[in-house]
């Protein structure tokens, strides 16, 4: 993975999350669960806070620590919190890394009382002129891939429930409440260039050979072409959140 590749291509989120989240955290200490090159923690120093990252690939690491972010290299499960606690505890795009049981044990430990554990991230659907002949392509390059058994453009609802099954896991805990599911809409405008310059970070294209991959962006680039050269892509940003129980 190219680190400053991926952090150049792939979207911040709503600033409204943001601000909603640091409105329904005690104080301003922050810890990112998989911070990854910084995207989510850098919105957060802008807010205001005070953030640690934690993230296992060292090239990710590296790359956020030269944007000034300070980070410690392990798995959330592993990674030994040394009696810091943290009035917030944030996951973008990361939570599905995480054994939802040993997360959900970890985010209690290190929550101040009334602190809150924010899981969130995108859901886009390209229009389907984009995401059909992505589909195709990836099928043909990747006959193998358990990836092609997934619809070309995926329902929100699976991510939905997605969300739900973390939240079953914080209420087996004992430890957190207002469990609750939060929703951002919003768009955004990709040149041909600006996508296939995301692409490569997502989800399957990260294995394919470089030879398989240029196959995919070609059939995709035109795609684009034929679009005029940009296409518009709706964003859900889904959140679940919940606040951590009062120690009594």
């Amino acid at each position: 993975m190219d680190a400053r590749r991926y952090d150049q291509a792939r979207p911040g989120y709503p600033d409204a999350l943001v601000a909603r989240i640091v409105a329904g955290s005690p104080g301003p200490d922050v810890l990112d669960v998989g911070c990854g090159t910084g995207i989510a923690a850098r919105q957060f120093q802008a807010a205001g806070c005070a953030v640690l990252g934690v993230e296992p690939d060292v090239r990710m690491a590296d790359y956020a620590r030269s944007r000034g972010l300070q980070v410690e290299v392990a798995t959330f499960e592993s990674w030994q919190p040394a009696g810091r606690t943290f009035d917030a505890v944030i996951a973008a795009q990361s939570w599905h890394w995480v054994d939802p049981v040993a997360g959900a044990v970890q985010a209690a430990r290190v929550l101040r009382p009334r602190g809150r554990l924010a899981v969130f991230g995108h859901v886009y659907e390209p229009p389907a002129e984009v995401a059909e002949p992505f589909a195709a392509a990836y099928r043909r390059t990747a006959p193998d891939s358990p990836l092609n058994g997934q619809p070309a453009r995926r329902p929100l609802d699976l991510y939905q429930a997605a969300y739900l099954k973390f939240a079953d896991s914080l209420r087996e805990t004992g430890q957190f409440t207002d469990l609750e599911q939060w929703r951002f809409d919003w768009e955004r405008s990709y040149t041909r260039d600006q996508w296939l310059d995301l692409l490569p970070t997502t989800g399957g294209l990260t294995r394919l050979r470089p030879d398989q991959l240029a196959e995919v962006l070609d059939a995709v680039g035109g795609a684009i072409d034929s679009l005029g050269g940009r296409f518009t892509m709706n964003y859900t940003t889904l959140a679940m959140t919940a606040v951590r129980a009062d120690a009594s």
